[in-house]
C-alpha cells in the first residue's frame, strides 16, 4: 500500500497524481432522508385537511339544526279573539232594491226563523234602489265589521258585499239585489256559523 493512499482505502484506489480524490457520502441515504421528510409532510398535509373539511361539515350541520330547531319552535300564541255574536243578538233590516215585490218579506221572515231579530222591511232607500247588481249589501256601522255581525249574517247570504257607514246603533240592513234569488240553505248557512264560532286551530309549529 503507497504511503498516499488514505486510510480506509484498503488499497482499491491509488493516488497518482498530486491532488487527493474528493470522498463523497453515498446517495441513497440522502434521497432516503428526503423521502421521509416528504412523506411526513404529506402525512400532516392530508391530517390537517381531514380535520378542516370534519370542521366544515360539522359547523354546517349546526347550523342546519340550529335552523331546524328555530324553524320547529312554537309559533306565538296569538291574542283571544271574542266570539261572534249569535243570531238573536243581531237585529237585521231587510230591503228590497229589486223591481220584483215580496223578497223583503220573504227574506226577514226566513231570518227570524233562523234566530235573527228583525227590525224594519221594506223597499231600498233611493240611493240603493235598483242600484245592487249583485246578491245583496250588507251596510252597518264600523262596529258591526269590527265585532263580527256582519260576519254571522253573511253565512245566510253568500256573496254578498259589506259596507259601513255612519251610523251609531248596532243594526244592520241587509239590502237585496236584482242577482237575489233566495237565502242559502239552512243547511249550509248553520255550517258555515258552526265553523265560525269554533274555528279550527292553527297549527302548533312542533316538529
Amino acid at each position: 500500500m503507497s504511503m498516499l493512499t488514505p486510510p480506509g482505502m484498503g488499497g482499491k484506489y491509488r493516488i497518482t497524481g498530486a491532488k487527493y480524490p474528493r470522498m463523497r457520502r453515498p446517495r441513497n441515504r440522502r434521497r432516503i432522508v428526503v423521502a421521509a421528510v416528504a412523506a411526513v409532510v404529506a402525512l400532516g398535509l392530508a391530517g390537517w385537511g381531514t380535520l378542516q373539511l370534519i370542521d366544515v361539515f360539522t359547523s354546517d350541520s349546526k347550523k342546519t339544526a340550529a335552523g331546524a330547531k328555530k324553524d320547529c319552535g312554537p309559533t306565538p300564541t296569538p291574542s283571544a279573539v271574542p266570539p261572534p255574536p249569535k243570531p238573536g243578538q243581531i237585529t237585521v233590516n231587510v230591503y228590497n232594491a229589486t223591481p220584483r215585490g215580496g223578497l223583503a218579506k220573504a227574506a226577514a221572515d226566513e231570518l227570524k226563523k233562523r234566530g235573527f231579530a228583525i227590525g224594519k222591511v221594506g223597499n231600498a232607500p233611493p240611493a240603493y234602489d235598483k242600484k245592487v247588481p249583485g246578491a245583496g249589501i250588507l251596510l252597518g256601522a264600523p262596529e258591526a265589521q269590527q265585532g263580527g255581525a256582519f260576519r254571522v249574517l253573511s253565512t245566510q247570504l253568500r256573496g254578498s258585499l259589506l259596507k259601513t257607514d255612519a251610523r251609531q246603533t248596532p243594526d244592520i240592513d241587509l239590502i237585496l239585489g236584482t242577482a237575489f234569488k233566495t237565502l242559502d240553505t239552512k243547511k249550509d248557512a248553520d255550517a258555515a256559523l258552526a265553523i265560525l264560532a269554533n274555528p279550527a286551530p292553527a297549527p302548533s309549529g312542533k316538529c
